[in-house]
């Protein structure tokens, strides 16, 4: 079933706030936070994530009907690219080196603020792409 495609760009706004903020901080906690949303979201879909979840019952009810759709395996697969980046930068923040930290956050974030400022969703656009791949590898 689709999913309401304002949904991962709201997710995405509040992703990048999120990791700005880790960023100004260096707060590891709030990194292992969004770590958990993003193990929320791979694991259980972009509509089950918590950030998902706030748009479905905070805001969604306060907007017009949805104008556009998309398939809900994209936004999952950039959720599990985005735990990736996310549990590098834990790792750089708790154990070092600290420019991982730094690095794999500041990563995360550019992702989350193209796909929030401007609907481009790196993470779908590689699923895709892998898609692609395994099609023409059969």
């Amino acid at each position: 079933m689709d999913i309401d495609a304002r949904g991962p760009r709201f997710g995405a706004a509040v992703t990048a706030v999120v990791l700005a903020v880790v960023l100004v901080t260096g707060s590891a906690w709030l990194l292992a936070w969004q770590t958990l949303a993003f193990l929320l979201g791979a694991a259980g879909g972009v509509s089950r994530s918590p950030y998902g979840l706030l748009f479905r019952k905070a805001v969604r009810p306060r907007l017009g009907p949805p104008t556009g759709f998309e398939a809900p395996e994209p936004p999952r697969f950039a959720q599990a690219v985005g735990l990736l980046f996310a549990g590098l930068g834990l790792v750089g923040y708790t154990l070092g080196p600290d420019w991982l930290g730094l690095a794999a956050t500041g990563a995360a974030l550019a992702a989350a603020f193209l796909n929030a400022a401007f609907g481009y969703c790196l993470g779908c656009e590689l699923y895709l792409l892998v898609r692609r791949v395994a099609v023409r590898a059969e």
